[in-house]
């Protein structure tokens, strides 16, 4: 048998399509359109079999509904601005835009190679002037809705980077990025108010189907609560100091409190305080920490006695104000009231430290209400050394303290969200410049619009120390005020990337304009996107970013949808060995050696096969051998259907035609239902089986032969496309299945005629009639009554209850 030459062939299909341009995106508002996005790649180096999967997904998606007659945009560009590029540049002596540009040409030469549907005209590079100018443009925007702020923050700083990182890019305590231990340094830098859309950002009703365990990281990550906000006097200052909780039924059990190192009110406490000292030696030793909400559930927990005191507001007690290392100026109020009797963090710590525990809420279930088994009670129960609250149930009391509280002018309730406003400062070179003037006289003044882009200078010096290159270009830092004409400074600071890839999908819909960000009658035609296809790591970062970024823009006038993102896949990893593919652990297994050896749609058929798209997948050198056969054989079976010689007979027309219909039913279910193309891919397998033993039998009919397998070609070509494009065009002398319906299945040929009923009679087998499929209650009945051997089990009988379950048994009880 010949074996499939797959070299030529997918070269040539590869420049037709390029050349027709039939993957180009068409804006027409008469047709019902698809959006297909894979979450475009970073531009380091080359793309691996993690690429090709995602890439893959979205491709069949997008050849799939493009032959069920959708208008269908499916683009790609480049997340091209970021440190690889400018630690590349201060390792290997190269220009971070050389070095982008270098890898964006090796990646579309394999993006291309893998045969993957884009509308290339549509390619975005975010580190081009003519995208990262509408970046600059929405900062501005924001800027001037007061979503847009500058204040000196407390960073964390990654000295291996030498950048500053978001709070959602610092992981377990280390840069997301490099894994180096993260600090904290104080800085100006610039935010956007993403908490004044914590709410909205909480509601997903826009969603139609996003996996659930990435809803709950999001929510989880937004750490809606409902509280309370309490003062407590510090009688020394002469001011209250605040904090938040969720638990206000446990303020009488509150013995201390806990500061961050990092509070306004630490200063004041130093000048009162007799251990001034001791304070300023603790507070210059864990100040600079980088401690995340996740790491001061591990860590050891640290404090010191401040000497100050503060007043609980409901039984008028004093209590300690102590300094800790694990609470955080970033969440809540940067205090915390600790009630070690009831909370397995503030009983530890008072244990250590010998601070009084006092039992309020008595575990239902014991005669006493403290607890010998070393633990905090954070149960609930019944209200105890709670004053006028004794007796109650402590759920009943969040409510009461805090509305009490509140009558006293003494709290507040108060919804509170873990979400922090997003630093987008970097002290970097390689990432869009912030559009903003410093003049001496006129203040901070925003770069006006017509100025925009703001362009990155080319001649720069890196050094890798932590302030920004742009410092010591003057060319660049030295500018005239746009209000007085006067000297002035640029901004140096440059945006987090995360802001590229937060609109990024928006570019896509209107052909790249060169007057707006986009077209407002084509974006609000795509958009939002109908499928988007990328990992869970995305979870948080850029899926929060980007819905943050989409709401803003609808309030501003500028869409008229609130979510970018219509439905979510998240694909598995390929792994290899049992792990993550890596060059560390030495089982990289490199995409174009395997397509050099097998071909593209070999490798494609893989890693759609291996496992289902949401699940990781093992690679493993015999399976993509074994597609390699089945490519094979459907080549060879083309030839054998071509060269068919008709005897005459088509007795076996109405098995075949049952098959593929029954085929395309299945296939067409299985990708329309949750990407279930290894199922699909077994389906075709199954049919070739059968299609094997009909051509062995030679009674099927030419015609009836060449119809069945020019619908299997259209099945499989969003899996193999240069394959079946091949076959599909030496069968029928027509260009591209591209422009070719999907083909319909007919139920009344895959329903077989006649169906075999089991008749039960109190519960027992008693025969098997043959029936008509479809046919009805009375008519089963009917034809089971007549059956002699089902009839002698009902002489002298009353049938009192009947139970049938379409086409399949008759139960009938008799007496």
């Amino acid at each position: 048998m010949e074996k499939y030459g797959f070299k030529e062939i997918e070269e040539k299909w590869q420049a037709k399509w390029q050349e027709s341009g039939i993957d180009k995106a068409r804006f027409d508002k008469d047709k019902k359109k698809f959006y297909v996005l894979e979450m475009f790649p970073y531009t380091s180096a080359q793309i691996h079999m993690g690429h090709v999967r995602n890439y893959t997904i979205g491709d069949v998606m997008a050849r799939f509904l493009r032959m069920k007659g959708f208008n269908i945009l499916h683009p790609i560009g480049y997340d091209a601005f970021g440190m690889p590029a400018e630690n590349a540049a201060i390792k290997q002596k190269i220009h971070p835009r050389e070095w982008t540009y270098r890898n964006i040409d090796t990646i579309t030469r394999q993006l291309k190679r893998l045969g993957i549907s884009y509308c290339w005209e549509r390619q975005v590079i975010t580190c081009a002037p003519e995208y990262y100018r509408w970046n600059q443009y929405f900062f501005l925007q924001m800027y001037k809705k007061g979503l847009v702020y500058k204040k000196f923050s407390p960073a964390n700083w990654c000295a291996s980077c030498k950048t500053v990182l978001a709070n959602e890019q610092v992981v377990n305590g280390g840069c997301w990025r490099c894994g180096s231990a993260v600090e904290q340094k104080e800085l100006s830098q610039w935010f956007i108010k993403i908490t004044d859309y914590a709410e909205r950002l909480l509601d997903f009703t826009g969603i139609s189907n996003w996996p659930e365990r990435v809803i709950l990281m999001q929510k989880n990550w937004i750490g809606r609560s409902e509280g309370c906000e309490i003062s407590f006097r510090i009688p020394c200052l002469e001011k209250d100091l605040k904090v938040y909780t969720t638990r206000p039924d446990t303020l009488f059990g509150a013995t201390y409190m806990v500061i961050s190192p990092r509070h306004p009110i630490v200063k004041e406490m130093l000048d009162k305080s007799p251990f001034r000292q001791e304070l300023e030696t603790f507070i210059k030793r864990v100040k600079n920490l980088n401690i995340t909400v996740e790491a001061t559930a591990k860590m050891e927990k640290e404090g010191i006695d401040t000497g100050v005191k503060a007043i609980n507001p409901v039984n008028n007690e004093e209590i300690p104000v102590w300094i800790g290392n694990y609470v955080l100026m970033e969440y809540g109020t940067g205090a915390i009231m600790a009630v070690p009797a009831h909370d397995q963090r503030d009983y530890e710590f008072a244990n250590k430290y010998g601070l009084p525990i006092r039992w309020v809420i008595k575990d239902p279930g014991k005669e006493s209400s403290l607890d010998e088994t070393g633990k905090a009670y954070e149960g609930e129960g019944v209200m105890v050394n709670s004053g006028e609250f004794n007796g109650m149930e402590n759920r009943e009391c969040i409510e009461k303290i805090s509305s009490n509280l509140e009558k006293r002018g003494l709290g507040k309730k108060r919804v509170n969200y873990s979400l922090r406003d997003w630093c987008i400062s970097r002290q970097r070179y390689w990432g869009t410049p912030i559009p903003i003037i410093y003049c001496d006289k006129c203040g901070m003044v925003p770069v006006p619009e017509d100025q925009l882009p703001v362009i990155l200078p080319e001649k720069v010096e890196f050094t890798g120390t932590g302030e920004s290159p742009l410092r010591k270009v003057k060319e660049f830092l030295h500018c005239k005020c746009p209000v007085c004409g006067g000297d002035a400074e640029r901004e140096t600071d440059t945006m987090d990337t995360f802001m590229d890839s937060s609109w990024y999908f928006l570019r896509y819909s209107s052909g790249l304009p060169e007057n707006e960000p986009f077209k407002k009658e084509e974006v609000n035609y795509w958009m939002p996107v109908d499928q988007y296809i990328g990992g869970i790591e995305h979870a948080i970062l850029h899926l929060l970013y980007s819905r943050f970024f989409v709401k803003a823009l609808q309030d501003m006038g500028f869409v008229s949808f609130p979510e970018p993102f219509k439905n979510l896949l998240c694909q598995g990893m390929v792994i290899k060995d049992g792990s993550k593919m890596s060059k560390s652990k030495g089982n990289v297994v490199n995409p174009e050696d395997v397509i050099r050896k097998y071909g593209v749609d070999t490798l494609r058929l893989f890693i759609l096969f291996a496992a289902p798209p949401e699940l990781d997948l093992e690679w493993a050198e015999t399976g993509i051998e074994g597609t390699w056969r089945f490519i094979n054989r459907i080549w060879n079976f083309n030839e054998r259907i071509m060269s068919y010689n008709d005897k005459g007979s088509n007795e076996d027309d109405v098995r075949l035609e049952k098959s593929i219909n029954r085929t395309i039913k299945g296939v067409t279910g299985d990708i329309e239902r949750n990407f279930q193309f290894n199922t699909a891919i077994a389906k075709m397998m199954e049919f070739t089986n059968e299609l094997s033993k009909i051509l062995d039998s030679g009674k099927v009919s030419r015609q009836k032969l060449t119809e069945s397998w020019k619908d299997f070609v259209k099945i499989l070509m969003p899996f193999t496309p240069h394959l079946a494009e091949e076959i599909w065009s030496v069968n029928s002398g027509r260009y591209s299945l591209s422009g070719e319906k999907w083909p319909a299945w007919k139920e009344e040929i895959i329903r077989d005629k006649e169906t075999v009923v089991i008749v039960q009679i109190n519960g027992k087998v008693r025969g098997k009639i043959s029936v008509s499929t479809g046919s009805s209650e009375p008519d089963v009945l009917n034809a089971a009554v007549k059956d002699s051997g089902i009839s002698r089990w009902l002489e002298d009988k009353t049938i009192t209850k009947q139970v049938y379950i379409q086409d399949k048994i008759l139960n009938l009880v008799v007496k």
